[in-house]
């Protein structure tokens, strides 16, 4: 069967069978690849190279990822700790794009104990490498500042999923790809990124506002297209996002999380209906005209 790779998608044929009838017919999948993070820096006097992480993405917003990656990780806490981020040059260029180093500034010696995860990370869960629960509750640069006060009423979060889904090209065709969106408290979309791997596409996006100087993000609400899962809530805190609200549900070990560091999470969010399974001290709700949640 033919297959035809463009970027983040690929058309394959295939046969549907249906009934006792068969056809060939195109398909569209999501591309799936793995992306080695790399990073060089300073120590005693020579640049130090070190293989860190490699993760299974859709390719895109590539540097996005892995800056995202370390700053989740708390390997970085800024974009000033960071010289450039690119592919590496390969020989072989078939591998070089599927490689991302990122050289950090002179005199930065990067904290690798936070990277204590195995090397081998899948698109479906970034959290299965670690060696404990502790090491992955990664202290935010932005844990313990002053939090504004956010307003929203239900009509707008109601609008989310359906505004995230409109801006989903990869998703409209493959049917097979997670996003996370950030979101105004008005309900504007600021960004997208979309990913085979839930936690990748919330990296991607974090990393997007990592180098455009955005963070914290809590003025902001991210929407996950999955279920909210321990990671990604550990993520958003990182980035300093104080309401999370996910299409799915929401873990056992999410909520815990959330609840700890009084991060608003909402789960199954519709069109019509949403649970809220922890209010931030800083989030108001305003249910219709008369209703208020605190």
């Amino acid at each position: 069967m033919r297959e035809v790779t463009t970027g983040s998608i690929k058309h394959i044929q295939a046969r549907k069978v249906k009934g006792h009838t068969h056809a060939l017919f195109t398909d569209v999948l999501s591309v799936e690849e793995p992306l080695e993070i790399r990073i060089s820096y300073d120590s005693g006097g020579e640049r130090l190279q070190k293989n860190v992480s490699v993760t299974m993405r859709t390719p895109g917003n590539d540097a996005e990822l892995a800056l995202g990656f370390l700053f989740t990780e708390g390997v970085i806490a800024s974009n000033e700790m960071v010289q450039c981020a690119q592919h590496a040059d390969k020989d072989c260029s078939s591998q070089k794009e599927n490689i991302v180093q990122v050289d950090f500034a002179e005199g930065f010696v990067p904290r690798l104990h936070q990277v204590d995860r195995n090397f081998y990370t899948t698109s479906s869960c970034g959290v299965c490498g670690k060696n404990s629960i502790q090491s992955i509750k990664t202290v935010s640069p932005f844990r313990g500042q002053k939090r504004p006060q956010l307003d929203l009423s239900n009509d707008i979060l109601y609008r989310l999923r359906k505004n995230l889904r409109a801006a989903q090209n990869d998703f409209v065709v493959t049917g097979g790809i997670h996003a996370s969106g950030l979101f105004t408290v008005q309900g504007e979309l600021v960004a997208l990124r979309e990913d085979v791997g839930r936690h990748n596409a919330l990296d991607k996006l974090i990393g997007n506002a990592l180098v455009n100087d955005a963070l914290p993000l809590n003025r902001h609400i991210v929407l996950l297209s999955g279920r909210a899962s321990f990671e990604l809530v550990q993520k958003a805190a990182m980035a300093g996002i104080s309401i999370i609200a996910a299409i799915g549900a929401p873990s056992s070990l999410a909520l815990e999380l959330a609840t700890e560091l009084d991060i608003t999470l909402i789960g199954f969010l519709k069109e019509d209906n949403f649970n809220i399974y922890h209010l931030g001290a800083n989030v108001l709700i305003r249910i219709g005209s008369e209703t208020e949640v605190r």
